[in-house]
């Protein structure tokens, strides 16, 4: 059975309300630009979002933020997102923070099978409230694994097969959320052939990737464009 698929909404036909979605990205470098169009055309709602953050600048995730087909959200970072703070003002959304080594821990135990695991970060504060805490060389709180059924992620490169190749820190969170998820959807700016990867260059291997599709139409957004004068 082939795992290319023709484009984003044929790869998330099945994705459906309730559901729970891993999107790859931190601000707006790497994220599946594609992915996120195709999910804005879809008949979905009440949504778990689990990505470092939900869009910025108008951008990114935003655009199914405003659809309000997002309902609770586990992201480490909210700056920048005006459309965001509304709606957690309003208590119109759920929002967990969760510190950023945290959160990407969370989600390689939930691709490892690791059932939990102790840090001392957030002991303390509001983040501890309501977990357990067991004293090592120092407290520390019970943080729980994060999985999800969907993650969207997106490669520089790819290959039938799934094997990936990420260009530099478009890297980020992707390959443990591809580990974490029950079916990978990867979009690729580059779909090779089988073998064009060497080995030693695979950052991600295929049998993390259920579904594959060369992407198309990238503008890779920056959020905060700086230059010399």
């Amino acid at each position: 059975m082939t795992k290319i698929y023709q484009s984003a909404s044929e790869a998330l036909s099945d994705l459906s309300s309730g559901m729970t979605l891993m999107s790859g990205g931190f601000g707006l470098c790497g994220i599946a630009e594609n992915c996120i169009d195709a999910i804005t055309f879809m008949d979905v709602k009440d949504l778990t979002v689990i990505s470092n953050n939900i869009g910025n600048a108008g951008k990114g995730l935003v655009k199914i933020l405003v659809q309000n087909k997002i309902k609770k959200a586990y992201c480490s970072y909210v700056g920048g997102n005006p459309d965001l703070e509304k709606l957690m003002l309003a208590d119109e959304i759920e929002v967990e923070l969760v510190p950023q080594g945290t959160f990407s821990e969370r989600i390689r135990a939930g691709g490892m099978g690791i059932r939990g695991f102790y840090t001392p970060t957030g002991f303390g504060t509001k983040i501890s409230e309501g977990k357990e805490v067991k004293v090592f060389d120092r407290p520390c709180i019970l943080e729980l694994p994060l999985r999800a059924d969907f993650a969207i992620i997106k490669a520089q490169k790819g290959d039938p097969y799934g094997n990936l190749w990420f260009k530099e820190a478009a890297r980020n969170f992707s390959p443990l959320m591809a580990m974490a998820a029950d079916i990978t959807v990867v979009e690729v700016e580059e779909l090779v052939e089988l073998g064009d990867i060497a080995p030693e260059d695979v950052h991600l291997p295929g049998i993390f990737v259920q579904r594959i599709f060369k992407g198309k139409d990238y503008k890779n957004d920056i959020e905060y464009r700086k230059v010399k004068s």
